[in-house]
């Protein structure tokens, strides 16, 4: 069965302005004083008409009587002492997501909660890991304390779909133990909240109030058909959509902020952990229950990210990939050794630390011929020696090179870090081309038939060179699918593999053709010889 954890940040904007002031002001200006929560305070927004309304209150300003959407003319009439400050929802969003990854602790799956009232909650899939914690109430009173204990007003609740987990945490009574519902007990614990618990909007809450239905459990004896007759447009049918939510009836699909890790180890601390001493003595027990789950199901992983969830809410982490699948705890420490876990930055300390393979492919057991061996004893060294070096230099540091779409020389490979996947075979027959190329190709000076003659002579680094073999011409025209600008600025090519007296083996071409790209006109340009590489 499907369990949703439903977490209503109370006030989360002014939460959110609150430990913004506590941590830092700029310092060149003078410091905003912080609030009491004593005082009646409240952040405004302009709404579509362009009026400033209050978006969000302290418990102070709506015991005063205010409320959300209330006009702050009239709202300074009622309470000429409130303090309003203007809300910066893009603030406020940034800040939930970050929240969202730190409560990754408790699930894999952390979505963000779009309410009618705006972004104040998050949704946990929790899914067969209720007794990693105690149970579900127990992990319910963990969130809220946790919560708690970095100020912020949060209440919660667990049912078998996110509508229920959703109006349970906003309109279920909370006092004594959190309200964790079974599918058995759904429709019955339903029944007596209130319409706005269905997550409607403005509309169709006011249309269902004039048919005098106030509860949920008032929509359970009506037909579905009828009940989306009686509603006007489209406030029917979300009606109905929202309930049949609720129950169960229709799925809702929830997108977690990051893509769930399918391999995760997890380990919680009494204390902090606040040298990286600690997280390095406690790595190995994570690397080893990870290595264990993955070889159960035949995988190996391709990215590990290992992060840590600070007391203060932030979720640092660190990342390491791997040229090909595995899952060797070893390596994996030794790479995260390279990559510096110095990076992580631990603030205060970090109560819980995560291991997850955010990348995995299926790895079969190999068993090399006799003949083999050395060369795949070669193949996983270069592999190891690539792994180390790009954690510690960089991913983007350590590169392959790989074929390109062209026929062009300077075009026809480029390079890719090595981590991306095994190096792909270079086209073209070996020992045809160069294994490096001059870059640009450096000028020569050749004596040659007319029109398509192979050199017979040419001058290259100001030392002439008789020619005794030559192969070609390989031609190479202009790509037809470049742009004409540049299929103008590169012409037809002959290339030629030749071989001097002293036995010296060069790649030269001859760009531009006589008589078709050059004829002798004025404004053109005559052929002329490069030299491009040197053979071995």
């Amino acid at each position: 069965m499907r369990r949703i954890v439903s977490v209503w940040l109370i006030d989360w904007p002014v939460s959110v302005r609150r430990r913004s002031l506590a941590r830092a002001c700029a310092p060149a200006s003078p410091p905003e004083p912080a609030l009491d929560p004593r005082q009646p305070f409240a952040l405004t927004l302009k709404n579509s008409r362009g009026a400033v309304v209050l978006h969000a209150l302290n418990p102070a300003a709506r015991a005063a009587g205010l409320r959300r959407g209330q006009g702050q003319a009239d709202a300074l009439a009622m309470i000429p002492h409130l303090v309003c400050r203007p809300a910066d929802p893009a603030a406020d969003a940034r800040a939930l997501e970050a929240l969202a990854i730190w409560a990754e602790r408790w699930s894999p799956s952390v979505s963000l909660d779009a309410s009618p009232d705006g972004l104040e909650g998050l949704f946990l899939d929790i899914t067969g890991a209720g007794h990693l914690f105690g149970g579900e109430r127990a992990l319910l009173a963990r969130i809220r304390d946790r919560l708690a204990e970095a100020g912020i007003a949060a209440r919660a609740a667990a049912a078998p779909t996110p509508g229920a987990a959703w109006a349970l945490a906003r309109w279920s009574d909370l006092e004594g133990r959190p309200p964790v519902v079974g599918q058995d007990r759904l429709r019955e614990r339903l029944a007596g909240l209130p319409l706005e618990a269905l997550r409607l909007d403005a509309a169709a809450l006011a249309q269902a109030r004039r048919f005098g239905l106030k509860r949920i459990g008032d929509l359970y004896a009506m037909p579905r058909a009828g009940l989306a007759r009686r509603f006007r447009g489209a406030g029917g049918l979300d009606l109905v959509r929202r309930l049949d939510q609720a129950l169960g009836h229709e799925g809702e699909a929830l997108t977690p902020v990051r893509p769930p890790a399918r391999y995760r180890a997890w380990q919680a601390f009494a204390e902090p952990l606040g040298d990286l001493a600690g997280v390095e003595a406690r790595l190995p027990a994570l690397a080893d229950d990870l290595a264990a789950a993955l070889e159960r199901d035949g995988q190996g992983a391709r990215r590990l990210t290992l992060t840590g969830f600070r007391t203060d809410g932030g979720a640092p982490a660190l990342s390491i990939r791997t040229g090909r699948p595995g899952r060797d705890a070893a390596v994996w420490l030794r790479l995260f050794r390279e990559a510096g876990l110095g990076r992580l930055e631990l603030g205060f300390g970090v109560d819980a630390l995560m291991l997850a393979a955010a990348e995995v492919e299926p790895l079969a057991v190999r068993q090399a011929a006799l003949h083999d061996e050395a060369a795949a004893r070669q193949a996983e060294d270069l592999a190891a020696l690539v792994d180390r070096l790009s954690a510690r230099l960089g991913p983007d540091r350590v590169l392959t090179p790989e074929t390109a779409d062209s026929w062009i020389p300077e075009r026809a490979e480029r390079w890719r870090p090595a981590l991306a996947g095994p190096p792909a075979a270079l086209a073209g027959e070996p020992g045809r081309r160069p294994i490096l190329l001059f870059d640009p190709p450096e000028p020569v000076e050749a004596i040659a038939e007319l029109p398509d003659g192979a050199p017979a002579r040419f001058t290259w680094r100001r030392l002439s060179r008789r020619v005794i073999r030559a192969d070609g011409p390989e031609r190479l025209s202009p790509e037809w699918w470049r742009p004409a600008a540049d299929r103008r600025a590169i012409r037809t090519r002959d290339y030629y593999r030749v071989e001097d007296e002293a036995g010296g083996r060069y790649w030269l071409f001859r760009e531009g053709l006589y008589g078709r790209e050059y004829g002798g006109g004025e404004g053109e340009r005559a052929p002329s010889w490069w030299m491009h590489g040197v053979l071995p």
